[in-house]
């Protein structure tokens, strides 16, 4: 089953486009990960698929309808969304901000707890939200899109402003929300974020997919192709692989010489910056 078909978008402000021609499939329980530089377009995508913007052309289906239909109660109920413009109520505190969410989905007094147990907040559930740190506010946004385990989860950037602590219990809850059957529309700047994390990745740059795929495949087809091979008596030598260097390793093999042999393959990080030729 398809959960978002994304086909020929494009999207246009004033002279500026922001998308040109994109197009991907999401298929359930999936963990896509959409990355680009600031400013590529990931946002503007988010928006399109959840119906707060319309696209100038192309087709968005998400969860079986046009995406403009996503503002529908009935669809509200099936996603959630984490992005910076995520509304709390600052004069109450993280469980009252809750407890809206809890009651708009009608859902059990448990759901509370349970959810404040996944961002690691239960200790501090009467704190209220004009008194947390960026990054506590932003683990209480989380709770408000996953309080009712969303078929479909959007997560703009969902562990920017966290320590490596809580980044951790994050990823833990995430996976097993995913594991439950939640797909995961997920846009960061973190590269270790995308490889721990998704499934498949597409990097964006100036409103076009530059590479789309699984990780680990992405990689092979960076890799520039050339071994680093190293002798028991410290030799380093950088081969090309071909039927003349497989030669030459069978030699040293035999004659009992070599200690290891790595291919040079670059990480998700160098082909991010290869293809958009932004710093991460």
């Amino acid at each position: 089953m398809k959960v978002i078909s994304v086909q020929n978008i494009k999207k246009r402000f004033d002279q500026k486009e922001a998308l040109s021609d994109v197009s991907f499939t999401i298929p359930k329980g999936e963990i896509f990960g959409f990355l680009g530089p600031s400013g590529s377009g990931k946002t503007t995508l988010i928006k399109i698929l959840t119906a707060q913007l319309q696209q100038t052309g192309g087709e968005a289906m998400v969860l079986g309808a046009p995406a403009i239909d996503m503002q529908a109660v009935k669809q509200k109920k099936r996603f959630g969304i984490l992005t910076d413009n995520s509304g709390l109520y600052e004069r109450l505190t993280i469980e009252e901000n809750l407890e809206v969410f809890r009651q708009l989905y009608e859902l059990p007094k448990s759901s509370v707890d349970k959810v404040l147990e996944f961002v690691n907040l239960k200790e501090d559930r009467k704190k209220r939200v004009n008194q947390l740190s960026k990054g506590m506010r932003q683990r209480v946004t989380l709770a408000c899109a996953i309080i009712h385990e969303p078929e479909l989860l959007f997560l703009d950037e969902p562990t920017s402003a966290l320590d490596p602590v809580n980044t951790a219990h994050i990823y833990k809850g995430l996976r097993y929300l995913n594991e439950r059957g939640t797909t995961i529309f997920l846009t960061t700047h973190d590269m270790t974020e995308a490889e721990t994390l998704c499934n498949r990745v597409a990097i964006l740059h100036k409103g076009v997919i530059q590479a789309i795929g699984v990780p680990k495949e992405l990689k092979k087809q960076h890799r520039d192709g050339v071994l680093h091979v190293e002798l028991k008596d410290g030799q380093v030598h950088e081969l090309l692989m071909n039927e003349e260097s497989g030669k030459q390793i069978t030699h040293w093999l035999t004659m009992n010489q070599l200690d290891s042999i790595k291919t040079s393959e670059p990480s998700l990080g160098d082909i991010f910056m290869k293809l958009t030729g932004s710093e991460l």
